[in-house]
Formats: structure tokens, C-alpha cells, sequence
């Protein structure tokens, strides 16, 4: 099998990061940019539209350029790499994932084309407090309406730059028990909608979250996306889209942090001679190197599996990968603070940035202790309950 890049993977690899790099040169032009209303500059995605970077995931029928997760794990490194707060994750590769499955040819017509041209920036509204990374578990309702629409009502979580989509993606229950698979289905609310309350505030790591109350938000037959009862399918497969992008963004962080570290190595001198010199810490750097390069491989071996047939194969894939990142991310970042001493953790220095966003990616999606019980299950290793 042969796992070097094509001309155009390199091509698109050499061009995110060129605009990364200009775009995000210092820690000071990153929080400038988080510090917008939307949490980054609305010029910084019409960039990205221009490049044509938001069309990646979407086919060339939709007006897209039909790259796969390879090509999304490129871009989502090289933003990574340089911290860059833009909602590609959110919006191109999760909510996206879903459009482009579930989207008929007439939704296909009237959303793809804004996203695209980064006009419209959708996103999904899943998760649920009491379901913590299940994604089956889903109390959010929605009941039929006399005018032969639907009302909404229930909570969502967490729902990554949900302050300033224009379009929510919500997923409901229309039969079946809470934490049944059948029955959910996928809701196109337009933000503004009677009825849906949206609170906006900052994560941990300097990015933007909200939480969504939908209490009788009422919505039109055609509102629907996707089959009947059919959307935790369409759910999982955007997950696992947006797990191997983020193992991406993790290598790309990692990176960063390590280079950084090593530069400190070099450069900070104690009893007269760079610390760098002194073979302990010198053991220390390689291990963080080692544990990046592992989980650059499994990385790429994640990216190659989202579209694989077998979902039984992609779920132990997906899982073992975000196992690995999560360990990886963890370790590197812990020991960048620990070589760097007190200022590793001190916000007016890049390196605690990459810590916070390593600390936030290690429980996106699923912790450790839930993706390692998944391979324990499809390996027969534990039961299901």
C-alpha cells in the first residue's frame, strides 16, 4: 500500500498551512481573533472559502472538490498546528458530513452552495447532557403538529460554535425509547426560529460553545433531513469523520508543542549550559517525539478507515485511534510543561495553548475510557449492557 501523499495532497497540505502561518503568525493574532463576536474574524473564513478549502468534503456535482479524509486530516494539521480558531470543524467537516449524506437534491441546492462559499455556517446540535458520549441517547423530542409539521423540544450540549451558526442541525426523537439507535431523526432549524434559545459562551481552551433549549420550536414537513427515524446512522458517520479530523488537528498541535520545546531546550541555560544538553531531558524530547510519530501513523490509518464499509471495522478503528491520540496528546503535553518548568503553564506563552487545546481534544468525542471499551467490545472482550 502506498502511503505517500499525490502532487495534490501536497499541494493543498503546502497551501493550508502557508495561510495558517499567515494568517496566525503569534499567540497575539490568535486571541486577537478569538476575541471577535463570533470568535474569529469573518474575513479569516471568506479566505478560506476563496481557497476553496470549504468546499474540500463536498462532491463536484455540489459544487465541491470531492477530497476525502485524507485531504480534510491536511487542513485540519495545519490549522492545529498554529491554533487557528475558525469553525472548520464544526461546520465543514461534522455538520457538513451530514448535508452532504443526508441532504436531498433539493436541500443539497439550497444549503451546500452557501457553505461553500462560506456564506452559511451550519452546525450540528447532538449531544445531550445525560448522554455523555453516547450518541444513541437522545431525550430531545419532537411531536407531530396538527398542521402536519413538527415541535421540538429538549436540550442540547455543547454544541461548538452554535453562537453564531445560522443553521442548527437538531437531532430529535420521533419514536422509540431514549436510548434506542431507531428513531432518531434530523431537523434543519434556522437560527431564530421561535422557540429556540441559544447561549454562547467560551470553552476552556479559548474556543466557542453554546447550549441549545428548543421549547416548542415548531417546524415545517420539509424541515426534515434524511430519512424518518434514520439519523443516528448518519449521526455516527459524521462522528467518525470528525474523530479522524481531530486526530489530525492533534498531530499538527503536537507538533507545535514539541518544536516549541525543543527550541526552550536549546536556549534556556542552567549552570552556565543549555538544558538541552543534559541527557535526561534529552530521553525526554525523543519520547515525546516517538508517542507524536505513533500517533501520526494511527492518525492516517483513521482518516484511511472513515470510509470503509464495514462499520463493525470502522467503529474499533476509530476508536483504537482516538485510544492512541488521546494517550499521545496527554503525554506530550504534560511533559512540554514539565521540561518548560513554571512558564509551560502561563497563558502569555504559546505552549500552555497547545496544552489547553490537547487537554480539550483528549475528551472530544469520546474520552479514553469510552473508545477503549468500544475496541473491547468489538473484540469480544467485554459485554455489551
Amino acid at each position: 500500500m502506498d502511503f505517500d501523499f499525490t502532487e495534490e495532497q501536497l499541494l493543498l497540505r503546502d497551501t493550508a498551512e502557508r495561510w495558517a502561518a499567515d494568517t496566525y503568525p503569534t499567540l497575539e493574532a490568535t486571541i486577537a481573533a478569538r476575541a471577535e463576536a463570533a470568535g474569529f474574524p469573518a474575513a479569516h473564513w471568506a479566505e478560506l472559502a476563496e481557497l476553496g478549502v470549504l468546499g474540500l468534503p463536498f462532491a463536484e456535482a455540489d459544487g465541491g472538490f470531492g477530497g476525502g479524509p485524507v485531504e480534510i486530516g491536511l487542513v485540519m494539521e495545519a490549522l492545529g498546528r498554529r491554533l487557528a480558531p475558525v469553525p472548520f470543524l464544526a461546520s465543514i467537516v461534522l455538520a457538513g458530513d451530514v448535508l452532504r449524506r443526508a441532504a436531498d437534491g433539493a436541500k443539497r441546492e439550497a444549503i451546500l452552495p452557501a457553505v461553500i462559499a462560506g456564506t452559511s455556517r451550519p452546525v450540528l446540535a447532538h449531544g445531550e447532557a445525560q448522554a455523555r458520549h453516547d450518541l444513541f441517547d437522545v431525550a430531545t423530542t419532537a411531536t407531530p403538529t396538527a398542521s402536519g409539521g413538527w415541535r421540538l423540544d429538549g436540550r442540547k450540549t455543547v454544541v461548538e460554535h452554535g453562537g453564531t451558526a445560522d443553521l442548527l442541525i437538531v437531532s430529535a426523537r420521533t419514536s422509540g425509547a431514549r436510548r434506542d439507535t431507531d428513531g432518531i431523526t434530523l431537523f434543519l432549524v434556522p437560527a431564530g426560529t421561535p422557540g429556540l434559545r441559544v447561549v454562547a459562551h467560551a470553552a476552556h481552551d479559548g474556543g466557542r460553545t453554546a447550549e441549545i433549549a428548543l421549547d416548542g420550536v415548531e417546524l415545517p414537513a420539509e424541515a426534515v433531513l434524511g430519512p424518518l427515524g434514520g439519523g443516528f446512522e448518519i449521526v455516527e458517520r459524521a462522528h467518525e469523520a470528525a474523530i479522524a479530523a481531530i486526530c489530525a488537528e492533534a498531530i499538527g498541535s503536537m507538533q507545535a508543542l514539541i518544536d516549541l520545546t525543543v527550541d526552550y531546550l536549546r536556549t534556556r541555560k542552567q549552570f552556565g549550559v543549555a538544558i538541552g544538553s543534559f541527557q535526561s531531558l534529552q530521553h525526554k524530547a525523543v519520547d515525546m517525539f516517538v508517542a507524536l510519530e505513533q500517533a501520526r501513523s494511527i492518525a492516517l490509518y483513521a482518516a484511511m478507515t472513515v470510509e470503509a464499509e464495514d462499520a463493525a471495522e470502522r467503529r474499533s478503528a476509530i476508536s483504537a485511534a482516538k485510544v492512541q491520540i488521546n494517550r499521545a496528546a496527554r503525554f506530550v503535553g504534560q511533559t512540554a510543561v514539565q521540561l518548560h518548568g513554571g512558564i509551560g503553564m502561563t497563558m502569555e506563552y504559546l505552549g500552555a495553548h497547545h496544552f489547553r487545546r490537547l487537554a480539550m481534544i483528549e475528551i472530544a468525542f469520546g474520552d479514553t475510557a469510552h473508545h477503549l471499551r468500544r475496541v473491547a467490545l468489538a473484540g469480544g472482550l467485554v459485554k455489551a449492557s
